[in-house]
This record gives structure tokens, C-alpha cells and sequence, in this order.
């Protein structure tokens, strides 16, 4: 296995889902001969011609109401939407249109679109191109959200996302990019799209989290470690459905649990993670849900997001605080 970045494990699994089913399209702002503004979509279209990865005019609204014709004609359209915030555009498209279609129509029609877009900071973006939207999404129901945190995934996660057939919101943290390698087979694999993972376990305390603060867990897992305090950390990769079970069986061995988001406190899926925790765990709790988050502010100019977003230090000291309550 060759040791690839996050976005060229996205990069190969697109080319894998292009290279088994010619139905497959890939279009949206620069990704055809730029190869996307992260370089995303490199090399693909030299690969597979205009015809099946191409530029788009700069209307996200239009890029959605394409890929929704398109998935019903029988081809599964790959939309980029450039940053997440741009989402807003196509709300419309995403929400009222394309997550609603499969229950219109009876059953009858698939909508098999997967919308990609980046998100989440940490790299100094301009206003509008960092913020983490995902609950717009994830309080949508139809929709697919997933979110992976590190290459393996990354890749195995867009191959299982294109070959749904449901439409699916495939989120892609900036952040990440360019800041991992992993291992990550050359050959076609995938990740299901509901399932959360255990990456590292623990017995004392259970951290949930997902995407970036994944990995600000782990390094909060090995500080906590130092004290002999054992973290399980759990990747939950689907925000919509969360996978409830992986969470449950943490916590019934733990007894303690802190929920991680870079989203504000009032966004992400964090208070959904703990209300279910508190609905259907209650009596395996020793200690109060702990939460880690952003402020409730909106997402601040580059200067000041790296004090803004949560990070190792903050889930460390909400960890210890449950644990020693």
C-alpha cells in the first residue's frame, strides 16, 4: 500500500468510481482543467475527457439542479460544491429538492448524488469558505452526511458514497488535506456510510468526535494516557445516521463521555450525539455528558480562528474534569 495524502485518497477514489462506471460525472467550479481549487480533481479530466469531468459557471444553484436531472436519467452525478459555504446557494437543490425526491416519487427513483465539499478551519480561508455547516445537513432527513478523518477512510468513504444510491453530502475538512499520509491500498475498497469506528480503545473515559477533532482526540488520548487514564476514541465518519450502537457500547465500558465538534456549541451533531447518550444511557453514566466546542459566535476572520477552533488542550481538560467528577 502506498502512503497517500487525505485529498489524493479522495483523488483516487474518484478515479476508481470513473474508471468503473462510465455513468459517473464529475463537474462543478475549475474542476475540469485546474483540477479544483485544492487540485482535488487533478488530472482527471485529461484521463476521461470534457465529456465527463467539466467546468461549471459559478452558480452552485445550477450545479444542483443539474446533478438532480442528471440522477434521474440514470447517471450519478459527483457535484462539487468549491467551499461549504457556498452550500448556501443550493440549499434549495440539497434540502428541498434533492433529499425529498426518492419519497416524491414513490420509491420509484433513486437519487444517486454525491455532493462534495470542503469545509472546517485551521488554513486562514477568507469569510465563507471555513465555516462547519453540517447541521443544516444532518437535520435533513433523505440525506447521506459522512465525513471522513483520515486518508484510509477518505478514500474508502467517496467509493461507497458514489456507488449509494442515495444522495449524499460528502464532507472534506480542509485542514486535513495536506496535514496526514496513511496508508492506503491501490485497489478498490470501501467504508460504509453509517458505521462510526473505534480508533483507539480506552476504558476510562469514551471521547466522541469526528473529522479534525479526531485527531485532536488522539493526541488528548496520549496526554491523558501519561496519567494512566485510558481514552476510548470514537471516529463517528457518519453524521447522518449516527451510528448509536458503536456509541452505546462505549459507554456502557466506560461510564464517561465527552463529545467533541469544531462546530459552534449550537451547530454540529454534538447535542444529538449527547441526547441520545442521555436518553438511552442514562444509567451507565457515572458523570455529566462533557462537551467541547466552538463558541457560539460566528466563525471569526483567519487572525483569530486558531484560538477560536477547540483543540487537544480543550478536550484534555474537559476530559479530566469528567473523569474526576
Amino acid at each position: 500500500m502506498a502512503k497517500m495524502t487525505y485529498i489524493k485518497a479522495i483523488t483516487s477514489g474518484l478515479d476508481q468510481v470513473l474508471n468503473d462506471d462510465p455513468k459517473t460525472l464529475i463537474f462543478g467550479e475549475d474542476v475540469g482543467k485546474n483540477g479544483g481549487v485544492f487540485r482535488t480533481t487533478v488530472g482527471l479530466q485529461d484521463k476521461y475527457g470534457e465529456d465527463r469531468v467539466f467546468d461549471t459557471p459559478l452558480a452552485e444553484s445550477g450545479i444542483l439542479g443539474l446533478a438532480i436531472g442528471l440522477s434521474l436519467t440514470g447517471w450519478r452525478p459527483i457535484p462539487e460544491i468549491q467551499f461549504m459555504g457556498f452550500t448556501f446557494e443550493a440549499m434549495d437543490g440539497i434540502v428541498g429538492q434533492l433529499a425529498r425526491d426518492h419519497y416524491r416519487f414513490g420509491g420509484q427513483k433513486n437519487f444517486p448524488v454525491t455532493v462534495r465539499t470542503p469545509f472546517g478551519g485551521g488554513t486562514h480561508t477568507a469569510e465563507m469558505h471555513a465555516d462547519n455547516l453540517e447541521n443544516y445537513f444532518t437535520s435533513t432527513p433523505g440525506l447521506r452526511v459522512v465525513t471522513p478523518a483520515n486518508p484510509y477512510d477518505a478514500k474508502g468513504l467517496i467509493i461507497s458514497a458514489v456507488e449509494s444510491d442515495d444522495p449524499v453530502l460528502f464532507m472534506e475538512n480542509l485542514k486535513l488535506y495536506r496535514s496526514m499520509k496513511d496508508e492506503v491500498p491501490d485497489e478498490k475498497y470501501t467504508v460504509p456510510l453509517d458505521s462510526a469506528k473505534v480508533v483507539r480503545e480506552g476504558t476510562d473515559i469514551t471521547i466522541v468526535a469526528y473529522s479534525a477533532e479526531v485527531n485532536e482526540s488522539l493526541t488528548a488520548a496520549d496526554a491523558l494516557a501519561k496519567d494512566n487514564i485510558s481514552a476510548e476514541v470514537i471516529d463517528l465518519r457518519s453524521l447522518s445516521p449516527i451510528d448509536t450502537d458503536t456509541i452505546f457500547a462505549s459507554v456502557d465500558k466506560t461510564h464517561k463521555v465527552v463529545v467533541v465538534q469544531e462546530a459552534q456549541r449550537m451547530a454540529g451533531v454534538g447535542a444529538v450525539v449527547a441526547s441520545d447518550i442521555a436518553e438511552e444511557k442514562i444509567m451507565s453514566l457515572d458523570a455529566p455528558i462533557g462537551r467541547v466546542a466552538a463558541p457560539d459566535s460566528i466563525y471569526p476572520f483567519a487572525q483569530a480562528e486558531n484560538d477560536w477552533i477547540p483543540n487537544a488542550d480543550d478536550i484534555e481538560a474537559k476530559a479530566r474534569e469528567i473523569f474526576n467528577y
